[in-house]
């Protein structure tokens, strides 16, 4: 291939190839192949998405309302959202409208979702990719107090004991020689650049997020009836309500319940406030002074979002995360994205494993076609069908679509939204105007107030170069998840004085039979998930489904090339950074674990009854 330019980056694969295969930490199966300079800057990606999803044919000829159950089956982790799309998507098509009860209810569980994901993702995914946990071993367990008493004084489990005996237990832990999670990690890179006791407090606060997540996750519960995969309505929430009376106690819920759920709302708050965004800042701040700013990619020219959160039910205007499309990087401009137009959302399939009749041609999902076409080519492929050695990026190389937005690649993500909010902020939208204040305040303590505090240098660096980095899309995550705790409490509130005002509709049954169908309708739905932009179509015929499609986060952000040769996200985002040793990719994972791929929702695979798969083998 040689050097090609596209999107105002520089490709080069003449140099040494990295292979990152699996790519772990992450929901799915995943690949990454890097080309490295002589002074290892990472010139050319190539990601790719190494399962097929079969959902689409799955659903066809089914009942639309059974749809929210086997779709939020493609994921266990981002439990709910596929469900919620689906939902949304069959009550688009059929003109259904849900009582306001159900609406802030499933606001609720988005929300509840949001919280629980971002933090599991930070800590549990992510964190590790900043933090070396053993180097844990070597802090001073006061120094580490003072540290966090100064990054978050209001947090109460902050004295020198309480960290010596979170460290006792990792030594322990450690010497034991079974690491369980921490197995696997490039402990000692150089690329790893907190102090001791920095990375101690880390550590300690991936414990308390492990306990308090468990709890969160009931409010799932409550009003879904399990987690992982709560259930949903066509029509509104399988949830009744009665606070009092005869059956009160039995009813799903109850004012005992609506206490419960308020609890985790206010945990989820203090443990964001306290916990959460402290880190994440600290953390920011500590690699930005050592000159770790990339893995902007796509984020600083493309990035896009449907909008979600509206105040008011059906009223897009009052999205309190407000949607569009900014192109070349101009935040003085905002395009309007309209899921509906077939001229936004299409998807290509030059580069991946499926069949078109015109592969130069773009499909809306309306129109969408999942035909698999596995058939790993190209001069510079290595390997076989079942054991590929190097992929060819020329040639078709992934089970990911890519989609583009009236032709352009986009990032998607809590970045993405947050970038938009603090622009929709800035021209005068009232709705998200707390994104703003968000955004100011993490800046001024990334670039002044903790550098201050921690001895280092002052910065005065924009926004386009904070926010656009692998650093900002963590940072957007924290964000997000605070102010979504923020939101959902307005959201109780604002249900329990609905429901004291003698309301407590949970669904709107009236177009339940499908003889009240027309005989063909079609519809969409979209949802903020946690890893971006989330969208469903679907196509009723004489009551059954004649098509579904999903396009999800990591298919925009993990899609591989198209007929132009437009990279995603994935592969934008790694170029032109500098590794400290190839042979130890932290800042590959480090960069691709920031979008929190999650490739059992963007690919997924079938097999006959019987055939075995796989062989895993437990050491």
């Amino acid at each position: 291939m040689g050097v090609i330019e596209t999107q105002g980056f520089q490709l080069d694969n003449t140099g040494r190839r990295i292979v990152v295969d699996p790519v772990t930490r992450i929901e799915g199966h995943m690949r990454c192949e890097v080309n490295v300079d002589k002074d290892n800057i990472i010139r050319n990606a190539v990601s790719t998405g190494t399962m097929w999803r079969g959902l689409e044919v799955i659903l066809k000829g089914r009942d639309p309302r059974d749809a929210w159950a086997f779709v939020e089956r493609i994921c266990g982790v981002c439990t709910g959202c596929h469900a919620l799309t689906s939902v949304r998507a069959v009550e688009d098509a059929l003109g259904i409208r849900i009582p306001l009860n159900a609406h802030l209810i499933r606001e609720m569980m988005a929300k509840t979702l949001q919280v629980h994901d971002h933090a599991v993702h930070f800590y549990h995914l992510h964190a590790l990719d900043w933090v070396d946990v053993i180097s844990a071993l070597k802090a001073d367990p006061k120094k580490t107090s003072e540290l966090q008493q100064l990054v978050s004084p209001s947090h109460p489990l902050s004295s020198p004991g309480y960290f010596r005996d979170i460290q006792t237990r990792l030594r322990k832990f450690v010497e034991s020689g079974q690491l369980g999670p921490f197995m696997n990690g490039y402990w000692g890179s150089k690329a790893y650049v907190l102090p001791p006791e920095a990375n101690l407090m880390a550590v300690t606060h991936y414990l308390e997020a492990l306990d308090l997540q468990k709890e969160w996750v009931k409010v799932h519960t409550i009003f879904g009836g399990k987690n992982p995969h709560p259930n949903y309505l066509v029509g509104g929430v399988p949830c009744a309500i009665k606070l009092d009376g005869d059956g009160a106690s039995g009813a799903p819920i109850t004012m005992e319940r609506l206490n419960f759920v308020e609890a985790r709302i206010k945990e989820m708050i203090e443990f964001n406030q306290n916990v959460y965004i402290p880190d994440v800042l600290a953390i920011g701040t500590i690699y930005k002074q050592a000159g770790w700013l990339h893995g902007g990619g796509l984020s600083a020219k493309n990035i896009a979002d449907y909008g979600t959160y509206e105040k008011v039910p059906y009223d897009f205007s009052t999205h309190q995360l407000p949607g569009g499309v900014i192109l070349d990087g101009n935040w003085d401009k905002i395009h309007p994205i309209d899921p509906r137009d077939p001229e936004q959302v299409q998807e290509f399939v030059t580069h991946s494993w499926y069949k078109y009749g015109d592969e130069t041609q773009g499909l809306h999902p309306w129109d969408g076609v999942t035909e698999p076409d596995y058939q790993p080519e190209g001069p510079n492929f290595k390997g076989t069908r079942t054991r590929i050695e190097q992929l060819d990026e020329s040639a078709k190389y992934s089970w990911i679509k890519s989609p583009r937005w009236r032709g352009h690649a986009v990032e998607v993500g809590p970045l993405s939204r947050y970038i938009l909010g603090y622009v929709h902020a800035t021209q005068g939208n009232k709705h998200c105007q707390r994104v703003k204040e968000q955004v100011d305040v993490s800046a001024r303590m990334i670039n002044s107030d903790l550098p201050k505090a921690l001895g280092l240098p002052e910065t005065r660096l924009s926004l386009k170069q904070l926010l656009p980095s692998t650093i900002g899309r963590t940072l957007a995550r924290a964000l997000e998840s605070q102010y979504c705790g923020e939101m959902m409490m307005d959201d109780f509130r604002q249900l329990v004085g609905n429901i004291k005002a003698g309301d407590t509709a949970t669904a709107n049954v009236e177009k339940w039979d499908p003889s009240t169908w027309p005989k063909e309708a079609k519809g969409v739905g979209t949802v903020a998930a946690p890893r971006g932009m989330l969208g469903h179509w679907i196509k009723i015929k004489d009551g059954r489904i004649e098509n579904y499609q999903c396009v999800v986060p990591t298919t925009w952000n993990g899609s591989p090339r198209d007929h132009k040769g437009q990279i995603g996200a994935f592969e934008a985002s790694l170029l032109n950074t500098p590794m400290v040793n190839p042979e130890q990719p932290v800042e590959i994972l480090r960069t691709l674990h920031s979008f929190d791929p999650c490739l059992a929702c963007s690919t997924h695979v079938m097999s006959p009854d019987g055939q075995e798969m796989a062989t895993v083998k437990v050491r």
